[in-house]
């Protein structure tokens, strides 16, 4: 078998290629990979088994940088990719003085707005030398141990991230007001991975984000994703070029003069809320979503950016709110909360989620999303066997049983306190480390369809 090289221009081609039928096939892939890990034993003879899924090695310069290596295994074949990422503390403060909210779709061409907000003049964003995107490989080897692929890592990580953390989000019954914090590869594919699963019902799309530049970027890339972003104060309003829909889209920046204001009003309005940024201090006040207010909404979050012990997206008074136990008894109609958070990995999540360490959440208050997945072939019966579907997909990812949730019952009827109802309509939090196997099975995915689609080099008898 030929050594196939994917650069990360090939990775990036092959990915904005991608329609919703093939998100669907992959997450379907990676849905089997999470199930295994989460259930399989050792004795199963399960590549995806976590025993056979060592904890990542990180290995921190003095500059800041750190380094991580990420082997693991899978039902095709194992690997390892090795990354590095900058330290937010070792980034240059780009927040600036000046910063403000405006509509992406009023934007005007000029730096001053049409509107009564202010002048709308971003800060530099942060040079490419110092983004916390990760830079590396993920080397892939078959089930015989003989080289598989070489690919840059910079795309696939994001991509494989959002592939997961989009499963949850595919269910939900609400997903009209999207907020992304932040505005680098993990938002983009955050982004476009929720447009293109459920683009139509998605009215509102607001992108918060320290650098207006950096964010005004991003919606260009989405709906011009092969042509080089404007710049600055020049502003291109895209047209449509891809299948992805077009939501109101606003981009709110921290120094506007009602930032707190605006930032309250729309977490308050929202339906999916995604953090994608390497913060060390909480995206905004935990009070937002635990009072009596912003209670009433149920929401799916998704915190995806913190990946060490003092790192933090999420305030943890928000999850320590979310595993609490629920009253029968209350004087104000409150969301149903989950008693759980759902984690892509207990053991890395206790070790390195600065979220649940900090909240002090013990692992009987965290389930893995491996064990609410159904495998493929299982939901393949299901759809046979239900004359009415039970709601279920066409294809792609479905949910099954989950006995650790405190209280939550599987009910296909969506009766209270049901498992089904929480996932669908609750107050859903989501956090992921990034496991070694997500790469290694999105990987061999990814190059399968790049082999069949000529994409990439391939090198003879390697």
């Amino acid at each position: 078998m030929p050594l196939t090289v994917l650069t990360d221009a090939d990775v990036r081609s092959l990915l904005l290629s991608l329609k919703k039928e093939d998100i669907h096939e992959l997450q379907s892939s990676l849905a089997d990979a999470l199930h295994y890990y989460s259930t399989s034993t050792e004795e199963e003879n399960n590549g995806c088994c976590s025993m056979l899924q060592p904890l990542r090695t990180a290995l921190k310069r003095r500059d800041g940088q750190t380094t991580l290596l990420m082997p693991a295994s899978s039902n095709h074949g194992i690997g390892v990719k090795i990354v590095t990422l900058a330290g937010p503390e070792s980034n240059p403060d780009s927040v600036g003085s000046i910063k403000s909210l405006a509509s992406f779709d009023s934007l005007s061409l000029s730096q001053q707005s049409s509107t009564n907000s202010s002048t709308i003049v971003p800060p530099a964003s942060l040079a490419s030398s110092s983004s916390t995107t990760p830079k590396g490989a993920l080397t892939l080897l078959d089930n015989n141990g003989a080289p598989r692929a070489l690919v840059n890592a910079e795309e696939l990580t994001a991509f494989r991230t959002a592939l997961a953390s989009t499963m949850l989000f595919k269910k939900r019954t609400n997903v009209h007001d999207v907020i992304v914090f932040g505005a680098g590869k993990q938002a983009y594919w955050h982004i476009r991975l929720a447009l293109l699963l459920r683009g139509p019902e998605i009215h509102h799309l607001s992108v918060i984000n320290r650098s207006f530049e950096t964010a005004h970027n991003l919606i260009e890339r989405l709906y011009k994703p092969h042509d080089e972003p404007s710049t600055f104060p020049e502003i291109k309003i895209p047209t449509f070029e891809t299948d992805l829909a077009r939501p109101k889209i606003q981009i709110l920046t921290p120094g506007h003069t009602e930032y707190e204001r605006l930032l309250k009003q729309t977490v308050r309005a929202s339906s999916v809320i995604f953090c994608t940024t390497p913060s060390l201090t909480p995206l905004f006040p935990a009070a937002y979503l635990t009072n009596t207010e912003g209670r009433k909404k149920g929401r799916y979050v998704a915190a995806i950016g913190s990946y060490k012990p003092h790192m933090v997206e999420i305030h943890p008074d928000i999850l320590k709110q979310n595993v609490a136990p629920e009253h029968k008894h209350h004087h104000h109609k409150h969301a149903r909360q989950g008693g759980a958070i759902i984690v892509d990995s207990v053991e890395a999540c206790l070790k390195e989620a600065g979220e649940i360490i900090q909240a002090g959440l013990t692992g009987g208050e965290l389930v893995e999303i491996g064990e609410l997945l159904m495998l493929k072939k299982e939901a393949d019966k299901q759809r046979r066997l239900s004359e009415e579907g039970l709601g279920m997909d066409t294809s792609g990812v479905e949910l099954g049983e989950a006995k650790k949730v405190k209280g939550k019952k599987k009910s296909e009827s969506g009766g209270d306190g049901g498992l089904m109802e929480w996932l669908q309509k609750g107050n859903v939090i989501f956090k992921s480390v990034g496991l070694g196997l997500m790469d290694v099975q999105v990987g061999m995915d990814v190059v399968r369809l790049a082999d069949d689609r000529g994409i990439g080099t391939r090198i003879e008898n390697f």
